[in-house]
């Protein structure tokens, strides 16, 4: 990993360890990640390959048993819960419903690393919550109490709590789950504008391959919990490297064409 390319990175993961516990299996066996402001990073592979893990870490959530990783140059062993917070949002792939709330009251919640002691919100904590809201398609479910709701709608509440975070590094666990055409579409603008307008690192976990080849300026391809391959999805998203990771016949593979992600 070149020196000059993980100083200007958002995310430099080194050689991650993670044991499953009571065992000596590894989740993550070496993984290495670096994710730049600005871009989408796409992370593939097959179910139990490490990616789930690999995002939880990058959260703080795990924390490796070898291994560093660095957020903006800065350790993260250094960060408290509450900076790691304002500096990485997480949006797992099943989540508990806060239940007896209004949507924007939850989507509210992603402001509260940036609140004081008395959890008083300030104009910009409002502008970033109703910036999330309309992004995700929730205005007009703001007082709609989340028990309502339905598993696509439940997912675009949780894409928004994170958004209204506004984090440096926005981590999401198969993030087009449960979602109809509609906002499985308008998910994809949603995170090339949110890299581009916002100057985040998002980094997704993802099975479609579609929206990994449209949206990602790099890729990591995990299989066992190792990195199969990194690099450009054009590099990466190779029929014999896709079916590998997969463990299938390269023949019963559609690989997409992947596009270089817009700047305009």
């Amino acid at each position: 990993m070149g020196e000059a390319r993980a100083e200007s990175a958002a995310v430099t993961l080194e050689s991650a360890l993670v044991r499953y516990s009571g065992g000596a299996a590894h989740a993550l066996d070496g993984v290495s990640l670096l994710a730049r402001a600005g871009e989408v990073t796409a992370v593939l592979g097959a179910n139990g390959a490490g990616k789930s893990t690999l995002l939880r870490v990058v959260a703080g959530l795990i924390v490796p048993d070898r291994g560093t990783l660095t957020l903006g140059g800065v350790d993260a062993r250094r960060l408290d819960r509450r900076e790691m917070a304002r500096r990485v949002a997480l949006v797992p792939q099943t989540e508990r419903v806060a239940e007896g709330f209004r949507v924007r009251e939850v989507v509210a919640m992603g402001r509260s690393p940036h609140l004081d002691g008395w959890m008083r919100a300030r104009p910009e904590d409002e502008a970033a919550v109703e910036d999330a809201m309309a992004r995700c398609d929730l205005v007009h479910l703001a007082d709609r109490d989340v028990a309502t709701l339905s598993g696509g709608e439940h997912r675009r509440v949780a894409i928004a709590r994170a958004l209204a975070q506004r984090p440096k590094v926005l981590a999401l666990d198969e993030p087009a789950a449960f979602l109809d055409i509609k906002h499985r579409l308008a998910l994809r603008d949603v995170l090339s504008d949110v890299a581009r307008r916002d100057g985040v690192a998002c980094i997704a976990a993802l099975h479609d391959l579609e929206d990994a080849a449209r949206l990602a300026s790099h890729v990591v391809l995990l299989r066992a919990g190792k990195v199969l391959a990194a690099g450009t999805p054009a590099d990466v998203m190779t029929r014999e490297l896709l079916a590998s990771a997969f463990d299938v016949s390269p023949t019963a593979l559609d690989v997409p064409v992947a596009r270089a992600p817009s700047r305009s």
